[in-house]
């Protein structure tokens, strides 16, 4: 079993515990010791320089086949087979970015999620640990349904009316070996007839998929600005629940009595890209984003997730990245968002982004950490994020990656150091 060891960093080990200088062991596809490491008896010694060695980070609400997106026709006019090269390019974008896993929300065809997890879990593709999903799931009228009766166009979704209909569409897509079954619950301000705070999808269809998708072992996640759709997703079980503005104080009870099952995942960077103009080059301007309501629901997430940040939920970052504003491999900007919009300290934005993502990832505990026995996901920095959170905001200053104990970037020869030393037994 290969021995290697990543000696002369400072760790953080991604528990929110201050970071210690050292060397991280990794023995097969695991982390063997932290801290004071021996060199004796390794089969390759990588010299970090000094620099911050940390969990790889976990996309929480990840579109791989999102790329330069403005508007809906981008997810449906393209073929599956154009689009699968999309879905390989943004995996390829999250692990050069330091995501070393993905846990899937949705695509713009059903099985491209699953064809580059597949690719990716070969060793014929590069790219993060995947949990793939497919596509969302909505009901006839609200987000994701584009038809009209003059115009049956196909919208990026499947509709679905009923439980029976939902049991019907949550089996199939199990069936095609999807992990995460995403459903559209409440409405959503890109949607003018369903904004945000409705919910057109039932509590019945919500408790149906769950159900059903749990029967076949697979997670459910679902997008929900609406506080009823919200409580829906809570009272059904649902896994991970994408976006949460509007709140109540029921509402966020349940979400603390429910925080050592399920995950949140705010979202926040799409509504700041447009408040602050960076979607204004692309057709989509701050004037416009508040004719969307969008102020109002930006105002809501900061006061929603700021609370369930006191009490102990767990938030993922990521979602939504995709889009022309928002490049595939820039969602390490959420970790800022976090400190900016919710009050978090960067030690405790960082665990969002690694301890936190692994366990929704693994559920056992066994990723997203630097620990003893833990897997070997790992990455290396050029500058602390503690210090500055912009370094882990695109693939340039991460300098090294491993996955599952296998490299899949290093890039430490560019700024002088040892790239690999064979150390000899």
């Amino acid at each position: 079993m290969a021995r290697t060891l990543i000696s002369n960093a400072l760790i953080f080990d991604g528990t929110g515990a201050a970071p210690v200088k050292g060397g991280v062991l990794v023995e097969g596809n695991v982390i063997a010791a932290v801290g004071e490491v021996e060199a004796g008896g390794v089969d390759q010694v990588f010299d970090a320089g000094g620099r911050f060695v940390m969990p790889g980070m976990v996309e929480g609400h990840a579109h791989l086949s999102f790329e330069n997106v403005t508007a809906t026709e981008d997810l449906i006019t393209p073929t599956p087979e154009a689009q699968a090269f999309t879905a390989a390019r943004g995996a390829r974008a999250l692990i050069e970015a330091g995501f070393t896993s993905a846990y899937g929300a949705s695509e713009a065809k059903l099985g491209l999620g699953v064809a580059v997890r597949e690719e990716v879990n070969a060793g014929r593709l590069p790219g993060p640990r995947i949990r793939a999903g497919g596509l969302e799931i909505s009901v006839t009228g609200a987000m994701g349904d584009e038809g009209r009766l003059h115009n049956p166009r196909i919208g990026p979704s499947t509709i679905v009316d009923g439980p029976e209909d939902m049991r019907r569409a949550v089996r199939l897509q199990c069936r095609e070996g999807i992990d995460n079954i995403k459903l559209d619950v409440s409405g959503d301000p890109f949607y003018p007839g369903t904004p945000g705070h409705t919910t057109p999808m039932s509590f019945e269809e919500v408790d149906m998929a769950v159900r059903t998708a749990h029967a076949y072992g697979r997670r459910v996640n679902a997008h929900t600005r609406s506080i009823e759709g919200s409580k829906h997703c809570v009272r059904a079980g649902v896994d991970a629940i994408f976006h949460v503005e509007y709140s109540d104080e029921e509402l966020l009870d349940m979400l603390e009595e429910a925080r050592d099952r399920i995950f949140v995942v705010p979202t926040v960077g799409l509504f700041h890209q447009i408040m602050a103009g960076e979607a204004a080059p692309f057709g989509l301007p701050a004037e416009v984003g508040g004719y969307m309501n969008i102020p109002e629901l930006l105002e809501n997430s900061c006061k929603t997730h700021t609370e369930l940040r006191k009490r102990g939920v767990r938030h993922l970052i990521g979602g939504d990245y995709g889009f022309a504003w928002s490049p595939q491999g820039t969602q390490g900007r959420d970790i800022e968002f976090f400190i900016d919009y919710y009050g978090y300290d960067p030690a405790s934005a960082l665990v969002c982004a690694t301890a936190n993502g692994g366990l929704a990832m693994m559920g056992d505990g066994s990723l997203g950490t630097l620990q003893p026995g833990k897997l070997a996901d790992l990455i290396v920095v050029d500058v602390n994020p503690l210090d500055d959170l912009r370094v882990l905001q695109g693939p340039d200053k991460i300098r090294l990656v491993v996955k599952d104990g296998q490299l899949c970037k290093n890039a430490l020869a560019e700024v002088g150091t040892s790239m690999l030393v064979e150390v000899m037994q």
